[in-house]
């Protein structure tokens, strides 16, 4: 264990404290069993690290380690936490315990056997609780971390501290807070970057190599994390790259999944259940017409690209923007709000709101009658009348 406490006290020196996302104030930390989803490069392990080192003490109570690591092949967690609870123990941080066989059983086994200790774990998103030797839904409070909103990549580039805006008073009166925002920056200047290049933290690194390293995730969630985490034929993974290019391609991709599956040479029903493990995994988003009662084997009415950056990644110059608009509005509304796909105009917010997204010039026929109804525009500062500035909608969260 000595090692692991070298390793983690290493990763805390250099873990920088500047920015920190406001998920953190989110999450019960006073639960005994935490559990933190999400998809690679979204900032899990940063999360982690900052909590630790502005909330805890490194005197021995507190161990941070990834089962990532190959010193897990012939070591135990439970053995660990056994060791670590004798020494003084008190805080143990699991992080991506996907790549350990058996998490569930010896986090389970972890949280029974010591309960004293409070235990943190990170997985993908794909991350299950249950399986037939250890439900651990029961036991954890679970939470769900996606990249970085609009409003947090203008905070970590620009060293500001804007504040997370409600939606209800985003739709009440966008006015003033578009002013409040444009009175300290221009945010139309650095919207179109965010579209492109920021909503993975690592654009910190520098934009070389920026959409390289989106590809290697994907890549990995295709190649490693569905076959070994939902049994998805590796036979198929070039299929669903391709799928995932006419996603990006497309102003939205409506799926007709008859023709898919024939094109594709595979069965229906596998189909949308890939479809569906696509978007557990974080990398499309499914838009119903009624969201009530949607089982694992209905074809979703429209299909997106989970966030802005991916069209680019995948198509390159033939990212439409239309598409990407209507992407970033999805990614950034629907991470705690319901969106429904609706014949008049272009989304329903929680049963009552309904949203057209366009340019600035952008006219009201399509939504004319209907009550609560707005436009999300591009390419406008302050809107007004019904009329809100589409990257508002990026400081939702």
């Amino acid at each position: 264990m000595d090692e692991l406490l070298e390793k983690f006290i290493k990763k805390i020196e250099v873990t920088q404290l500047q920015f920190t996302r406001n998920m953190m104030n989110d999450i019960d930390w006073t639960a005994r069993l935490i559990g933190l989803r999400g998809a690679r490069g979204v900032g899990k392990t940063t999360l982690l690290l900052q909590y630790i080192k502005k909330n805890l003490k490194l005197d021995g109570t507190s161990l941070y380690t990834s089962l990532d690591n190959i010193w897990w092949a012939e070591n135990r967690p439970v053995d660990v936490a056994s060791e670590f609870v004798r020494k003084g123990g008190r805080y143990l941080f699991l992080d991506e315990v996907h790549h350990y066989p058996t998490w569930r059983q010896e986090i389970k086994n972890i949280y029974d056997d010591h309960p004293e200790l409070k235990i943190v774990f990170t997985g993908s998103s794909l991350l299950e609780l249950l399986d037939a030797r250890a439900d651990l839904s029961r036991r954890a409070v679970m939470y769900h971390m996606q990249g970085l909103s609009y409003r947090e990549y203008l905070n970590i580039r620009l060293g500001l501290d804007f504040e997370v805006i409600r939606l209800d008073e985003l739709l009440e009166d966008p006015v003033p807070l578009a002013q409040m925002v444009n009175r300290k920056i221009k945010p139309l200047q650095h919207f179109d970057d965010y579209l492109k290049n920021g909503y993975y933290p690592f654009f910190m690194e520098g934009k070389t190599g920026y959409h390289h390293r989106i590809e290697e995730i994907l890549n990995m969630i295709l190649e490693i994390e569905l076959p070994l985490q939902r049994g998805v034929d590796p036979a198929y993974v070039i299929k669903m790259k391709q799928l995932l290019q006419i996603i990006a391609e497309s102003v939205p991709f409506i799926p007709n999944v008859s023709k898919l599956s024939n094109r594709m040479k595979i069965n229906r029903n596998t189909l949308v259940t890939y479809l569906h493990y696509l978007q557990e995994a974080r990398l499309i988003a499914h838009l119903y017409k009624d969201a009530k009662g949607i089982s694992r084997l209905q074809k979703p009415d429209k299909i997106y690209l989970e966030n802005p950056n991916l069209p680019f990644t995948l198509a390159g110059k033939n990212a439409g923007k239309g598409n990407i608009r209507e992407t970033f509005f999805i990614n950034q509304v629907a991470y705690q709000n319901k969106i429904e796909y609706i014949d008049q105009g272009d989304f329903r917010i929680n049963d009552q709101t309904t949203i057209e997204v366009g340019g600035k010039n952008k006219s009201f026929e399509q939504i004319r009658g209907i009550e609560n109804a707005y436009i999300a525009a591009d390419d406008i500062e302050y809107g007004g009348n019904k009329r809100i500035p589409l990257w508002l909608f990026g400081f939702l969260y």
